[in-house]
């Protein structure tokens, strides 16, 4: 959609929605649909091919309307997120499906999924240790609980279990910043030894830092046999499994009890929207559930309704869900996996680019959209490089440390980010490197 046709469409909705409003009082105010009414109205799986804007469109009153509000804002969320983790190729047991026990839903952000995550997990190894061990309280439990994560994971990770109350070890990642299964069960065995309790260990596929992948065919096994509840985080790199050719990356997803990614990220919806999937939904439900009367319905034990309410930590939600369902089917599957592939290219471009010049050095793996990158030398050279990068305000880098050396990180993020940018933005680097590297000189020369 670009510029002129994004006026039109915009003056469209403001239209349809001031005709709804003008027109409210002709509409009943509560559905006459029954539960399960939206999965046959549309297509089990998101579009191969672009849509157009109008077939959208059409599909707002014929299929929302009639559930307006609640039940078409749960169904639609539950059938969205089958559709997206068909994209993914992620297995069935994660689909809410007819009659699945697995299914997603929507959360705000990769940090609110992982805190779910964590507390779903401490309800349930609470629950489990109690009927082994019925002489431990619940409070001598909780002292004992401990999550594990990567030295490379987001401290989101570590918010959460600072939440949630429980202890929190990182787990050394190894020369390509991954976590393998070795490593987690040294830590595993010596707090077990120590009287310890592992509930929980958060897995990253796509690290903040250098977008690096856990060893899930290693730690997935070993979560399972000593069971622990494995949260996979991709908040970034998920949207890249879309693509075939990337999703040997999520190979280990069977081994999970909860994935997330965040579409807001890299697929074109609008923060904000982070999926989330389950294996047993009624592992969240569990440790959420409270039915006040103001808030009982006469479908809610039936099986067949949602209520997202208990898959979450606010009981309100909005419907986000929707634009999820305008943009797979305005890009269509091959849209957006174009949309990914054109990004990757742009970072090898840009990997390229550095390697061609003997005073830079690549400092791990460019897998995705995201290229690390240093002068070589020391810390300092390198921080007052970006000073000068980020002072000159053409292109903004964001850093990160990996292991002693501070290195550089260009990501490739914009809609509409084109070859051309990646030069310029090369060009603009280079250039601001000769310039320190000379007065740099010359001031240790001087010293």
């Amino acid at each position: 959609m670009d510029a002129a046709e994004f006026r039109k469409r915009g003056k469209e909705m403001v239209d349809y929605i001031a005709d709804y409003l003008e027109k409210i009082e002709k509409r009943q105010v509560f559905p006459d649909v029954e539960p399960g009414y939206l999965r046959p109205l549309i297509p089990d799986c998101a579009p191969q091919k672009p849509e157009s804007f109008e077939d959208v469109f059409k599909d707002i009153e014929k299929i929302i309307m009639p559930g307006a509000a609640s039940p078409a804002c749960t169904e639609l969320e539950t059938v969205m997120l089958d559709w997206l983790g068909k994209m993914i190729n992620l297995p069935e047991e994660f689909l809410a499906g007819e009659d699945g026990q697995g299914g997603g839903v929507i959360q705000g952000s990769a940090s609110e999924a992982t805190l779910i995550s964590l507390l779903a997990a401490r309800t349930k190894t609470i629950r489990r240790v109690q009927s082994e061990k019925p002489e431990l309280t619940e409070a001598d439990i909780m002292g004992r609980l401990v999550a594990y994560a990567s030295d490379q994971a987001h401290s989101s990770v570590e918010r959460a279990a600072l939440i949630g109350a429980v202890k929190i070890k990182n787990v050394s990642s190894d020369d390509t910043f991954s976590v393998c299964g070795s490593a987690l069960k040294k830590v595993l065995d010596e707090d077990k030894a120590a009287g310890l309790i592992p509930f929980f260990f958060c897995a990253t596929l796509g690290t903040t830092p250098c977008c690096s992948f856990d060893k899930l065919l290693e730690l997935g096994p070993l979560c399972n046999k000593e069971n622990i509840w494995m949260h996979i985080d991709a908040a970034y790199a998920g949207s890249a499994f879309i693509c075939p050719e990337f999703r040997h990356l999520l190979n280990g997803v069977e081994f999970a009890d909860s994935f997330n990614f965040n579409p807001h990220k890299w697929l074109l919806v609008n923060f904000d929207c982070s999926a989330m999937w389950v294996k047993k939904r009624s592992d969240l439900t569990g440790a959420f559930k409270l039915e006040p009367l103001y808030l009982q319905h006469h479908h809610q034990e039936s099986g067949l309704v949602t209520d997202y309410r208990h898959w979450q930590i606010p009981l309100g939600r909005r419907f986000r869900s929707l634009k999820l369902w305008f943009v797979l089917r305005m890009y269509g599957v091959m849209g957006l996996q174009e949309h990914i592939r054109k990004h990757v290219r742009l970072a090898h471009q840009f990997e390229h680019l550095v390697l061609q010049d003997e005073r830079f050095e690549i400092c791990a793996e460019v897998v995705l959209g995201l290229v690390c990158f240093r002068l070589k030398g020391s810390n300092e050279l390198n921080m007052a490089l970006l000073k000068s990068i980020n002072e000159a305000k053409k292109i903004h880098l964001v850093p990160c440390h990996l292991r002693e050396k501070f290195v550089l990180r260009f990501a490739i993020c914009s809609r509409t980010v084109e070859s051309t940018h990646v030069k310029f933005a090369w060009q603009h680097i280079s250039q601001l490197a000769t310039d320190l590297l000379k007065t740099w000189e010359q001031s240790h020369h001087q010293q």
